[in-house]
């Protein structure tokens, strides 16, 4: 067998590896619970519009970081309450995991809820695709800056700052992901609802004015997008993952799962959906390598090939 054929062999067994571990060792009455609590949030918010009433409920104080806190919150805790009851952890009686445990949820709202805009243009679609583009990059700083002070306060001297290392990183298991997701994102991009969504440059704007724009406006709007990815890995399987594992250990994957899936709320259902097991498959893969490079790999090759699917197959129905 050729080396590199071997290399990439033993990359993607290793990975299996770690998935059937994963499941072998994970107690299957909280994993049932809270794929449950999953789907109901998911039901709430698709049949009920829970994120849309809550975060614009002008009864509740700064509805936009009020509602969202409460999703993020109720999604992160309840998991790690099933693992209390049914496994009788001791996750609770540990302060620092209950101060880690109230303020995450917060550091994901207070992204959501924020809407930093500036003057670029006195043209109203200009000065909306400006600060756009300013838009990820600014939000990506700031949970940077947060997770960075955290890190820096508690875990500095034990590891890297979470997942933000190449150490264990090995590529052709997900090139392969990447790979494997073409012909799904190919058959996704006929469906009305993913063009409705995709590109983010015509859903996100909703530019109807007369102004154009060239190659590298879509690449720099492109480019702001990915940046989105960086923040949502370090924080979700970095932060969520690597600063919880030294209270729960394996434990602290299905709570950042199920988190993770609610902020794909006003996305394609069937999005929305996967993001659950997508999020417990690479929060399973940084559990074992320590790196969220992979993930980041896989999360933002697939957003891009989105982008690229809602391109061509928009063109192709106009």
């Amino acid at each position: 067998m050729p080396v590199k054929k071997f290399i990439f062999h033993f990359s993607m067994k290793e990975i299996i590896g770690y998935i059937r571990e994963h499941f072998k060792e994970t107690n299957k009455p909280v994993l049932i619970l809270t794929t449950a609590l999953t789907a109901m949030l998911i039901w709430l918010n698709y049949a009920n519009a829970l994120e849309e009433r809550l975060t614009t409920n002008e009864d509740l104080l700064w509805s936009a970081f009020t509602g969202h806190y409460f999703i993020s919150f109720f999604a992160f805790f309840l998991p790690y309450l099933f693992y209390v009851v049914v496994e009788r952890k001791s996750f609770f009686q540990n302060k620092l995991f209950l101060l880690l445990l109230v303020v995450a949820p917060a550091i994901f709202s207070l992204k959501m809820s924020l809407n930093p805009r500036l003057f670029f243009s006195a043209n109203g679609d200009w000065n909306n695709y400006w600060n756009q583009v300013n838009y990820w990059p600014s939000l990506f700083i700031i949970v940077l800056a947060i997770v960075f002070l955290l890190w820096w306060m508690l875990d500095r001297n034990n590891q890297p700052l979470y997942g933000v290392t190449t150490k264990n990183l090995k590529c052709q298991p997900y090139i392969l992901m990447l790979l494997i997701m073409i012909p799904l994102i190919a058959a996704a991009s006929t469906q009305p609802d993913f063009l409705h969504t995709y590109p983010k440059l015509k859903s996100v704007l909703h530019i109807e004015g007369d102004i154009k724009f060239k190659w590298w406006h879509k690449l720099i709007f492109e480019l702001s997008y990915g940046s989105d990815f960086f923040s949502i890995e370090l924080f979700f399987r970095g932060f969520l993952i690597l600063a919880f594992i030294k209270y729960a250990g394996r434990a602290a994957i299905l709570p950042m799962a199920c988190f993770y899936c609610t902020i794909h709320f006003g996305k394609p259902l069937g999005e929305c959906i996967s993001s659950y097991f997508g999020g417990m498959l690479l929060g399973i893969v940084v559990y074992n390598t320590k790196s969220i490079y992979g993930g980041l790999m896989v999360h933002l090759g697939i957003a891009w090939l989105m982008e690229i699917g809602g391109y061509i197959g928009n063109a192709a129905s106009s």
